[in-house]
């Protein structure tokens, strides 16, 4: 019950919410640099493998690069949303 309270208590105050949303803003921009390089290690391996699908695993690679950048980019305009707030 008394860490409910003290949750709470920092939920109200706005320099927690500044915070939180600038942690969240950048949190999301790491996991998205993460997950692209995930997505350019796994082309490259595949393109070492068979150099004459390098074509499909490039333009394959360069729509899941934007699909993860899409998110991350919603995801930081969302925490700034909140910190404007």
């Amino acid at each position: 019950m008394t860490s409910l309270l003290v949750l709470l208590q920092a939920a109200a105050s706005m320099a927690w919410g500044y915070l939180g949303a600038a942690v969240g803003a950048g949190l999301a921009t790491i996991g998205a640099g993460i997950g692209i390089g995930k997505i350019g290690q796994g082309a490259m391996e595949g393109i070492a493998r068979q150099p004459e699908a390098g074509g499909t695993i490039r333009s394959t690679m360069i729509i899941a690069a934007a699909l993860v950048e899409g998110v991350a980019f919603f995801a930081v305009v969302i925490c700034f949303l909140i910190a404007v707030k």
